[in-house]
């Protein structure tokens, strides 16, 4: 079932399952600081496997035994928490319930976070803003104004987001993009990212938000950490009142025409972990909070605690494999990347 990586045995207590780790290195990671961490991913070149305690190679997500081949692993190792890395199996490990400790919303919200449509009418059902949002098939009669955005319904990473000037623009592109789409108002102002924890009950733990400075994939690279009550209010709402428990991202602009408006809400990490890493105080990194949670112990909110104004800038590393795909433990640079000056 599971085979040993490159970190060891290291053991604190109650084991972390993390699935789909694939390049989030800086995550497993972090986990890896404080429990027993193990990755689940199939491929066996995702990097984020070789920084846990174990590496195992699951079944595909669609798969009738890929949460049966989970539920063992937690038996096996005294598994405390299972964190999904990808939007793609979070539904799934919602509607398993009981039989996993995930860090989950509930499956109903699950489902509607990963539908992008289905998302707008949910946060317009709590009192949430969201931008004006319709299906092709409703006409533009929910959008009084272009340019818009048609995007895939249930994409990520960016995939196929086109902007569009005008309606023969917008009507191109839903018959180009081959997969259900909608249409939304093109957003102009700041873009901002609020990342947040949930406990098991529901409650806001903390809310980060940060600057999106630049983007590739869909992936925020450069960002600030700023401290902005509005945000900070603004997420904690989203979180509370969908009933997050664990790990959610926010993404939201501030229009200079109809203010600030909800565009995503991810119920995992987000892509620039770093930023809300940097902005805990010591002892509550995300991973460090869940870990205690998985242990029973008592964590208590503490929104708007955190170290603000300091930047990220990420790049890209590497590992090499030998023959037979262990780590061979050498660098292109002599004892791994350069020590900031």
């Amino acid at each position: 079932m599971a085979e040993p990586a490159s970190s060891g045995g290291r053991g604190h207590g109650a084991a972390v399952l993390l699935t789909g780790v694939g390049k989030r290195y800086d995550i497993v990671s972090a986990f890896a600081e404080h429990a027993f961490t193990i990755a689940a991913d199939p491929n066996p070149l995702a990097p984020a496997r070789y920084a846990a305690d174990l590496a195992v190679a699951p079944p595909r997500i669609d798969d009738a035994g890929y949460v049966p081949f989970l539920e063992r692993l937690v038996a096996e190792h005294d598994v405390r928490a299972v964190v999904p890395l990808t939007d793609l199996d979070i539904e799934a490990l919602a509607a398993a319930g009981d039989r996993l400790p995930a860090f989950v919303p509930p499956v109903e919200i699950a489902r509607a976070t990963f539908d992008k449509y289905e998302t707008h009418h949910l946060l317009r059902a709590h009192g949430l803003p969201s931008p004006p949002t319709v299906l092709p098939e409703e006409g533009a009669g929910g959008i009084d104004v272009f340019p818009v955005m048609v995007k895939p319904r249930r994409g990520s990473g960016a995939r196929s987001i086109h902007p569009a000037a005008d309606r023969a623009e917008m009507e191109f592109f839903v018959g180009y993009v081959k997969e259900p789409v909608m249409v939304q108002r093109l957003m102009g102002g700041p873009e901002f990212s609020i990342d947040l924890l949930s406990d098991l009950d529901g409650r806001c733990l903390n809310a980060i938000p940060r600057t999106m400075i630049e983007s590739r994939g869909g992936e925020s690279i450069k960002g600030t950490v700023i401290f902005d009550e509005e945000l900070i209010a603004l997420g904690r709402a989203v979180v509370e009142a969908l009933g997050v428990r664990g790990p959610c991202t926010v993404q939201a602009f501030r229009d200079p025409e109809i203010g600030l408006r909800i565009t995503d809400v991810n119920t995992r990490f987000g892509g620039a972990f770093p930023a809300p890493m940097y902005a805990a105080r010591p002892g509550r990194t995300y991973p460090e909070l869940i870990v205690k949670l998985a242990r029973g112990e008592a964590v208590e909110p503490h929104v708007g605690d955190f170290a603000h104004g300091h930047t990220f800038t990420r790049y890209f590393w590497q590992l090499e494999l030998d023959p037979q795909l262990r780590p061979t433990g050498r660098d292109i640079v002599a004892d791994g990347p350069r020590a900031p000056r």
